[in-house]
């Protein structure tokens, strides 16, 4: 039988728990506010909290065996350290997992979030049965964390994965990482607005209730598209071009079949993932290109908090092997 853990997704601005019981379901939650934990200190104390009180409906005769925690990279998931992700600054360079253990007086693991939600999918969602998947997030960045026959493939300096990163466009636009044409600068949510605002300049006539551009934002630039604004359906589809590409690289590279599309921008569904698949069969071998799936997610925003408690269990198992 699995042991009762908990998995938690710390974010830029909310930190949510959620406790597994041994079926890997989720069956109590709790959430709190990044704003209302100002300072290192006082996100332990609300973990901490929070912790007990998901404790407190454990059934009579069980004990919580364990925590993971993921978070926004960069981090040292080895030494349990946050290292410096930036919107998450009061966190820089806090070894979260070993204050949290000497907090809780259980184990604790740490892990970038996008590898939790990949971990979380593959074993609990899109991902199961697959030997080996990609999985995308598609948020206010873009990256992936990538699975080969059930391992994370981490590369030497744990950076393997910046898949939003891959130029498809020499002479485009300046990439927040410096360099210029990323994916990320089609793709992401600050792409779609920055695409959609500039649609509006350009248009001859507006679409009716178009926004104000200082309005746009990557979910408005989706709503927009879902009701059929031919604007922000142009936008999108240059989007999941953008995507595609991407796919149609990694999948000539890793000969990886399965790719799961998760986070924010993904929640546009077909509207960004049709034209993704279509851009695969012009950007990849045909042998390639028709082995390639591009699926949402399954889990949506409990894929982290599932990967979590895959995480902690796992580091349990090996520590029994090796008392």
């Amino acid at each position: 039988m699995e042991p009762w853990v908990i998995g938690i997704d710390l974010g830029a601005t909310k930190v949510a728990l959620g406790l597994i019981d041994p079926e890997n379901r989720i069956v109590a939650r709790r959430r709190f506010a990044m704003a209302e934990a100002p300072s290192a200190g006082a996100v332990v104390d609300r973990i901490a909290a929070a912790v007990a009180e998901l404790s407190a409906g454990l059934p009579a005769g069980q004990a919580l065996a364990g925590v993971a925690l993921c978070s926004p990279g960069p981090l040292d998931h080895q030494a349990g350290v946050i290292l410096d992700p930036p919107n998450v600054p009061t966190l820089h360079n806090v070894p979260l997992a070993r204050l949290l253990e000497e907090r809780l007086a259980l184990p604790v693991r740490l892990e970038h979030d996008a590898k939790a939600s990949a971990l979380g999918e593959y074993h609990y969602g899109a991902g199961r049965g697959a030997r080996s998947m990609v999985y995308i997030v598609v948020g206010t960045g873009v990256g992936a964390a990538i699975i080969v026959d059930g391992q994370l493939l981490r590369g030497e300096h744990n950076s393997a994965g910046e898949i939003g990163h891959i130029t498809i466009d020499m002479h485009g636009e300046l990439c927040s990482c410096g360099s210029t044409g990323c994916v990320e600068t089609q793709l992401a949510g600050p792409g779609l607005a920055r695409g959609y605002r500039q649609a509006l300049q350009q248009a001859a006539d507006l679409p009716p209730g178009a926004p104000h551009p200082d309005e746009v934002t990557g979910e408005v630039v989706t709503q927009r598209a879902a009701a059929g604004d031919p604007l922000a359906l142009a936008v999108m589809a240059r989007a999941g071009e953008a995507l595609g590409t991407a796919v149609a690289t990694a999948a000539m590279i890793l000969n990886i079949d399965l790719y799961v599309i998760g986070s924010s921008v993904a929640k546009a569904g077909d509207l960004l993932l049709e034209p993704a698949r279509q851009a695969v069969w012009r950007h990849a071998h045909r042998s390639v290109a028709s082995t390639v799936r591009i699926v949402p997610s399954a889990l949506a925003d409990d894929g982290p908090i599932l990967g979590c408690g895959w995480i902690i269990r796992q580091a349990l198992r090996s520590q029994a092997a090796s008392a």
